[in-house]
């Protein structure tokens, strides 16, 4: 069983909008409905489940019904932070499914990932376990701590750009974060930072330039120039 976790607990605060950003509209379509279509007609993914910012479930609901998501099996409260998110739509997803289960854990605002990245990810959970997507890093990464200024870089040879998916078998994510409580790990930034935070390692698959998050205004802007190119 292959499962889709998609993450909607997020404000948007950096859009700069009225609503949450994975509800934003684009070309009259709900960013969300983009991302739950891309799992819905991947022939591998058996369930898809949604954490959901709190008051907006019902919306969520009504968009599957109109864009035909029929895998949408669950819908989960959204916690405080990110990792509660993750940790709720988990620790849900445990009443249902069994241990050896593959859970893919996706932003909802990245609406424009393919059924490549979906294949090698769950290719590589089922070869190696925690994945996470990457692509290289092509700039120059420099270290900071005033935000003006640096006197330090790093090579980046030894970079890689994370994207979503990220995941693992079932029951190697829920020991993930009974793992996390153990040690304190309370806001951590991703499913793969968590993973090295608490000592395991964690694979790469291969992701895409085109998989883009979509955070500003100008992101919007690049994924209809995406979505026009495919069409």
């Amino acid at each position: 069983m292959n499962i889709a976790l998609i993450i909607a607990g997020g404000v948007g605060a950096r859009m700069q909008a009225a609503i949450p950003k994975q509800f934003l509209t684009v070309n009259d379509k709900p960013i969300i409905a983009y991302t739950m279509e891309k799992f819905e007609k991947h022939p591998a993914i058996d369930v898809i489940a949604v954490v959901c910012l709190d008051g907006w479930d019902n919306i969520l609901a009504s968009y599957a019904k109109q864009y035909k998501i029929t895998k949408l099996k669950h819908i989960i409260p959204a916690g405080s932070v990110g990792q509660e998110s993750i940790k709720n739509g988990i620790m849900e997803l445990a009443k249902h499914y069994e241990e050896n289960d593959i859970v893919l854990i996706h932003d909802a605002i990245r609406p424009n990932l393919s059924i490549d990245i979906i294949s090698d990810c769950i290719g590589s959970i089922e070869k190696n376990g925690f994945t996470v997507v990457v692509v290289p890093c092509y700039s120059a990464m420099m270290e900071t701590y005033d935000s003006v200024s640096s006197d330090k870089s790093f090579p980046r040879d030894n970079l890689k750009c994370t994207q979503t998916p990220q995941g693992g078998r079932l029951g190697q994510l829920v020991a993930l974060h009974e793992k996390a409580k153990e040690k304190g790990i309370t806001n951590s930034v991703a499913t793969c930072t968590l993973v090295t935070e608490v000592g395991e390692k964690i694979y790469f698959s291969a992701g895409s330039s085109k998989n883009i998050k979509i955070t500003t205004p100008e992101d919007i802007d690049i994924f209809k120039a995406l979505l026009k190119q495919e069409g």
